[in-house]
């Protein structure tokens, strides 16, 4: 995989996940992104935090995108208290793949019904 380009994780952390959450509380966006970054992530994969992916509806939100050649996506409807393993498989299989299409059956369920947005490469 030493060949491959990069790969981000983007992690949303102002994400509220429609909840009231004081001012001087965590969010449940950093609280994912805290999650993660207790992970190893896989080789050639950044976590990266980030301050808004405008997806407030369906948080907490990820964004995974590497190079030129590789599709991006958006994933939502994260729990921070118990997605980050499958975010990292998810990431891992990415990572794995010269233009980013992991196959369908091959992502993890709660990728497969939770993309809210699947962006062409730059390179298209």
């Amino acid at each position: 995989m030493a060949d491959l380009p990069p790969v981000e994780l983007l992690v949303c952390v102002k994400c509220r996940r429609e909840l009231d959450v004081p001012e001087d509380g965590t969010r449940p966006g950093e609280a994912l992104h805290a999650e993660l970054a207790s992970r190893t992530m896989p080789e050639g994969v950044t976590l990266k935090a980030v301050e808004c992916l405008s997806n407030c509806s369906s948080g907490c939100s990820v964004a995974v995108r590497g190079g030129a050649n590789r599709w991006t996506y958006v994933y939502g409807n994260l729990m921070e208290d118990r997605d980050a393993d499958m975010v990292v498989e998810g990431v891992s299989k990415y990572a794995a793949t010269p233009d980013g299409l992991v196959p369908w059956r091959e992502r993890p369920e709660h990728f497969r019904k939770n993309c809210i947005a699947r962006i062409p490469p730059q390179e298209f």
